[in-house]
């Protein structure tokens, strides 16, 4: 077995201009909320693999940019959205992910209030739009492996971080940073618990104001501290 893996190994060549290279390719997945749903924007693809498929934004980097620039660059270019946080999701390397040939994706994750987003600003006038992750079918690819895997990413960043602000206008009540929290973990949350621990937290402070909206009960308006992604015990 050792000398198998051994021969192996020498056949790799030395000199890059020899191997076979695979592509490498970035994919973007930008969530956020609407009308109680988590949604994601989606691409339709109008050519062959997967026509009329569902994709989530992404294209081949060029060998003169980063990762990081390349999926900037993608995800203006796709969806129109600039100048917002990336976080890296995690690297998908199947050999037959993809079938016109050897492709690993690197794939970024970011979230945001629904309100933000003008997906009509695409500047190549693609077909993205915004789909509840609940109706998903007919995705391209491995698609529905990598929205998975970023959900499961995003439930878990949930509870030690603040990045469900990122969600949220600069000032919300504490019932829709609560409701943001249900949604996205798909449970119920008790609200005296979920108050207790949040201020609990220091990670959010009262602007001040209140918001009253007709007959409703007067609500205190909060934000988070800190703009930047932060972690926490």
């Amino acid at each position: 077995m050792n000398n198998t893996k051994s021969l192996l190994h020498e056949a790799i060549p030395r000199n890059l201009d020899q191997l076979d290279k695979p592509a490498v390719s970035v994919q973007v997945l930008i969530f956020s909320i609407n009308k109680g749903k988590l949604e994601i924007v989606l691409i339709k693809r109008m050519r062959e693999p997967f026509k009329d498929y569902f994709s989530i934004p992404g294209d081949i980097i060029t060998v003169e940019e980063s990762l990081n620039d390349a999926a900037k660059r993608i995800l203006y270019e796709k969806t129109g959205i600039k100048n917002v946080y990336l976080g890296q999701l995690e690297t998908f390397g199947e050999v037959n992910r993809d079938p016109r040939g050897r492709v690993i994706a690197v794939a970024y994750y970011s979230l945001l209030p629904h309100n933000s987003v003008d997906l009509s600003k695409a500047p190549n006038g693609l077909h993205a739009s915004w789909i509840p992750v609940e109706k998903l079918s007919k995705l391209a690819f491995d698609h529905e492996e990598i929205i998975k895997t970023a959900i499961k990413r995003i439930k878990s960043k949930l509870l030690y971080s603040n990045i469900a602000g990122t969600l949220l206008p600069e000032s919300f009540r504490l019932s829709e940073l609560q409701k943001a929290y249900e949604i996205i973990l798909e449970e119920k949350i008790d609200k005296r618990n979920f108050r207790k621990k949040m201020l609990s937290l220091d990670v959010i402070e009262s602007t001040g104001e209140i918001y009253k909206l007709g007959n409703h009960r007067p609500a205190m308006l909060y934000k988070f501290k800190s703009k930047e992604l932060i972690h926490y015990d």
